[in-house]
């Protein structure tokens, strides 16, 4: 099975723009083609908002969450069996389904290191089962040991089946404050320079405005590599590992594509060979990029601790 590059930059769609939709197209909607199945009655699919209230339920009954992918059909395989299994069992436990690339701050609590991947959860408590291909009759029994191990921690209760009725339109997104509108309309129409000045002046009224100072990386980041060729940049990395301006347009399209610690890591180590006005320069790209990628991401915190280190 292909591994993933682990999961894409969260990036806040509202706030400025999801660069991960450029890198890829998005997952097709249950139901439709190239997507899931649409969830049956004892399917739900769960994303980061609603995860909560999945751990919740597990209090009461035996979730199965398994971990996917558009891109990787293991995982549709599975994920489509394990369906099928719900169905059959009429209740006694719920399958839970989350897009991993999607919800990369679920993948990580779960520690999701490819695609699929399947955990139990027992009254809040995580139980991994198992990762990649399994053929059905062994995911079969793997449920049949989460349903005994639920049954003697007294977990016996049934899933509510969902129904047509059963779904709650989900609640209108807040209005944008003015400036950040104004942003995220001139980058629907692709006028960089103009979502530049109304984060800068958002900036301005605000200085601690961190959607803005992150809506102002990623288009940054979105400016730099408007027209780059992807083979030429890292051909020419490869070619000149000295040459800053060459690392810093490979380390650009690393984050734009997902692959965020590759880009780290060359920086910093970059960062360990160069001196005076080269020095600030990446020391500049790695913080913009650490706007890019969300100061709360694990990849990040890890990445300014080497930062620091090869600075001082």
């Amino acid at each position: 099975m292909s591994q993933p590059t682990g999961p894409r930059p969260r990036l806040d769609a509202r706030g400025a723009v999801d660069l991960s939709a450029l890198a890829r197209p998005a997952t097709p909607p249950p139901g439709t083609p190239g997507g899931l199945a649409a969830p049956g009655a004892y399917v739900l699919d769960v994303d980061e908002a609603s995860f909560g209230d999945l751990v919740q339920r597990s209090t009461s009954h035996p979730v199965v969450v398994v971990l996917w992918a558009s891109w990787s059909e293991v995982s549709s395989t599975v994920a489509a069996d394990l369906a099928a299994l719900a169905e059959e069992d009429g209740g006694r436990w719920l399958l839970a389904r989350i897009d991993a690339e999607a919800n990369p701050q679920v993948a990580a609590a779960f520690q999701a290191q490819s695609v699929p991947t399947v955990v139990a959860v027992l009254a809040g408590q995580p139980l991994p089962l198992f990762q990649g291909a399994y053929p059905k009759d062994q995911v079969r029994a793997v449920v049949d040991q989460v349903l005994a191990a639920a049954e003697a921690n007294g977990i016996t209760g049934r899933v509510t089946p969902a129904g047509p009725d059963d779904s709650t339109p989900p609640a209108a997104e807040p209005d944008l404050p003015p400036l950040h509108q104004a942003a995220y309309d001139a980058i629907e129409r692709d006028d960089l320079p103009a979502a530049t000045a109304a984060y800068e002046q958002a900036l301005k009224e605000n200085p601690r405005d961190s959607l803005a100072r992150a809506g102002l990386a990623q288009v940054a980041l979105l400016d730099r590599t408007r027209d780059v060729d992807l083979r030429a940049v890292r051909d020419l990395a490869a070619g000149r590992p000295d040459d800053v301006d060459a690392q810093l347009a490979v380390a650009d399209v690393d984050v734009l594509g997902g692959q965020v610690d590759d880009a780290f890591g060359r920086l910093v180590d970059l960062l360990r060979t160069v001196s005076g006005a080269d020095r600030e320069r990446v020391r500049l790209r790695l913080v913009d990029l650490f706007e890019v990628v969300g100061g709360d991401d694990p990849r990040v915190v890890s990445a300014r601790r080497a930062m620091a280190s090869a600075l001082y």
